[in-house]
């Protein structure tokens, strides 16, 4: 079992990270709040979680053993892959998450593309007693944000990761052109955060 991969940072998207440690590059599936806290570093250190099946064998990453903690738990729901617990933690932070959980708030969730109202409903029923365990109170940091004068860049850059998600290109690329003519400084992942809840 792999705990943690600590090497430097090849290649970085807002899907998907590269590592390498002992000449081996690994690729790791990350969230866009793994992906604001490593951004810009050189050296990582990423929680990992393996996820082998019969016809994959995939790694997911992590920027904190709670965010970890909190994938696991996620996965734990029926209903809940682990793609669609990547895209819970790319919507909202995991100090959000906790805070829509404790509170019941099914409506928020349920706003995230792959969950439903029952799955909503399941993932407060299932995990509100265990977050209290975890102890999330504060948000991960959320790192530094994109410096790109070239729209063009923040754009490619999001509709490859919309796309990784499992987004059409063409409805991913016409949203994420709306974002960013309000907001031309607007930064990658907060591009995608918005795309996620409109594309639905």
């Amino acid at each position: 079992m792999i705990e943690y991969i600590k090497g430097v940072l090849d290649e970085l998207t807002p899907a998907m990270a590269v590592v390498e440690a002992g000449g081996v590059g690994y690729g790791l599936n990350i969230s866009l709040n793994t992906y604001s806290a490593i951004q810009g570093k050189t050296d990582v250190k990423l929680y990992v979680y393996e996820a082998i099946r019969e016809d994959a064998y995939m790694l997911y990453g992590f920027s904190t053993k709670k965010e970890r903690e909190l994938f696991l738990l996620l996965i734990s729901v029926s209903g809940v892959g682990t793609n669609t617990a990547r895209m819970v933690l790319s919507s909202m932070s995991p100090g959000e998450l906790c805070n829509c959980i404790s509170t019941g708030n099914e409506r928020m969730i349920k706003t995230i593309k792959g969950i439903g109202l029952k799955t909503a409903q399941r993932i407060i029923v299932d995990l509100r007693d265990k977050i209290v365990s975890l102890g999330i109170t504060a948000e991960i940091p959320a790192g530094g944000t994109v410096q790109s004068p070239v729209n063009n860049d923040v754009k490619d850059e999001a509709v490859s990761a919309l796309t990784m998600l499992g987004f059409s290109p063409a409805p991913s690329q016409k949203v994420v052109i709306s974002i960013l003519k309000d907001n031309p400084d607007m930064p990658v992942e907060q591009v995608i955060k918005m795309a996620l809840k409109q594309i639905k």
